[in-house]
């Protein structure tokens, strides 16, 4: 029976956070109330806050899930490369792939301003706090490869980690800015500058 309860509220979970997506989408985040999403879901405002403390909160908890699962897909993969920069360059494309399919181009420009700015209301800390943790599992990614001999072995993979997070954080808010993204060149432009990269991550 418990199970069956979580399964419901799972279900409930994704029915606001799929209602609070299509509203932002049609009238923007910051046009779009609680009050509105509720209604949206089929349930009472309370009903969200039991979810979700805040609309940012929506945005964020997708997000989240978006990059574990990125990662996740990595891993099932990852023995299957031989080349690093294939590996790294997958798993920019898993994020940015997943990241679209939770957050919509248009809805990613309108927050774009919320993400780079300092507001309160806004998503700065939470989305810096979230970054933090993916930047983390790429390292750990990193120090996978470098204890299979992919890497060098004196690489800081903390650093390595921060600026492959980073860069990757830049390329995807340029790629979403533009008003029809190019995800082939995008992609170009991730491998190119992976590989430029790798050049100091070799191993000796």
């Amino acid at each position: 029976m418990s199970g069956l309860r979580e399964l419901q509220k799972e279900m409930r979970r994704q029915a606001i956070a799929d209602a609070a997506i299509e509203l932002f989408q049609r009238q923007g985040f910051q046009n779009t109330t609680i009050e509105q999403i509720a209604r949206h879901a089929g349930v009472s405002a309370p009903t969200v806050f039991k979810y979700f403390n805040s609309k940012q909160e929506i945005i964020l908890e997708m997000l989240k899930e978006a990059d574990n699962r990125a990662v996740l897909d990595l891993r099932d993969k990852m023995r299957e490369f031989d080349d690093p920069v294939d590996t790294l360059c997958h798993l920019e494309s898993l994020l940015v792939s997943y990241s679209l399919e939770v957050l919509p181009a248009p809805l990613w420009r309108e927050l774009l301003p919320l993400i780079l700015s300092n507001e309160r209301e806004g998503l700065p800390q939470a989305y810096r706090e979230m970054n933090a943790a993916l930047q983390a599992q790429i390292a750990n990614v990193l120090r996978d490869l470098q204890a299979r001999g992919k890497l060098h072995a004196g690489l800081d993979v903390e650093l390595t980690a921060f600026l492959l997070n980073d860069y990757s954080h830049l390329q995807l808010l340029r790629l979403v800015s533009a008003a029809e993204p190019d995800r082939e060149a995008h992609a170009r432009q991730v491998r190119l500058t992976t590989q430029l990269i790798f050049q100091g991550m070799r191993p000796d």
